[in-house]
């Protein structure tokens, strides 16, 4: 169970809307792939400020569109730090939370709609509650990526973000004597960067029936019913 005082916060920082989602240019115009992502960001603020084992979502930014969709969702916008980069953001709210007292500091992006409250909740279950300094991760599907941390203390970890994160995080925790925990989690590990990862985004969308801010997205672009005639790819192939 989760101990009344402690302060749990959730960083999700996000870069300039003009600038997603690059390597589905094959695939959908710049417009397409800013109201893709913006539609992803909505499905993961909803989910962290749905939660309510979070405290504080806060979202470190420099575009000034996504600091009003991340205040119109009640999370605290802060800006991005002088060095830009998934690093320097996180390591900067991680710095700024535990300045603050916070006890515990989870990182999303904001490129994986299908996280839900339930993989919340399972990355917190026992966090925060032990002296020593704790440290879990998801990894991304393909186990290369870091897809979610959590970090007790919030600055209790040097960050390592980029290609093979998963295995380099584990291995930073260990060099700083914490025993890093893993949870696979279908949800958060499936962010969405290529075209396979989008089809496999719709894929899912479909079985479960997910009818989230992403899915709308996509059937207003035609991508859901794209599935039925030989997928993403096919789509791609012939624009």
């Amino acid at each position: 169970m989760r101990m009344a005082a402690m302060q749990v916060n959730l960083v999700i920082p996000i870069k300039q809307l003009e600038d997603a989602k690059q390597r589905l240019g094959g695939l959908l115009n710049s417009v397409q792939r800013q109201a893709l992502f913006r539609a992803m960001v909505e499905d993961v603020l909803e989910a962290g400020t749905t939660c309510d084992r979070i405290d504080q979502v806060v979202v470190v930014t420099a575009d000034q569109t996504v600091g009003a969709l991340a205040a119109s969702y009640g999370a605290r916008v802060i800006a991005e730090p002088e060095v830009p980069g998934l690093i320097s953001a996180v390591t900067h709210a991680a710095k700024l939370f535990s300045t603050e007292g916070v006890d515990v500091m989870i990182f999303l992006p904001g490129d994986t709609p299908l996280v839900s409250v339930e993989e919340l909740e399972v990355v917190l279950d026992g966090i925060g509650q032990k002296k020593e300094a704790e440290f879990l991760i998801v990894p991304a599907s393909d186990l290369g990526g870091s897809n979610c941390v959590v970090c007790s203390p919030p600055d209790c970890m040097t960050f390592g973000f980029g290609e093979d994160s998963f295995r380099r995080h584990l291995k930073i925790a260990k060099e700083r004597g914490i025993e890093p925990m893993v949870a696979k989690l279908p949800g958060i590990g499936l962010d969405i960067d290529t075209p396979d990862d989008l089809q496999e985004l719709v894929n899912e969308i479909i079985q479960q029936d997910i009818k989230s801010h992403t899915y709308h997205c996509l059937l207003a672009n035609g991508l859901l019913s794209s599935t039925e005639q030989g997928g993403i790819a096919a789509l791609a192939n012939r624009r």
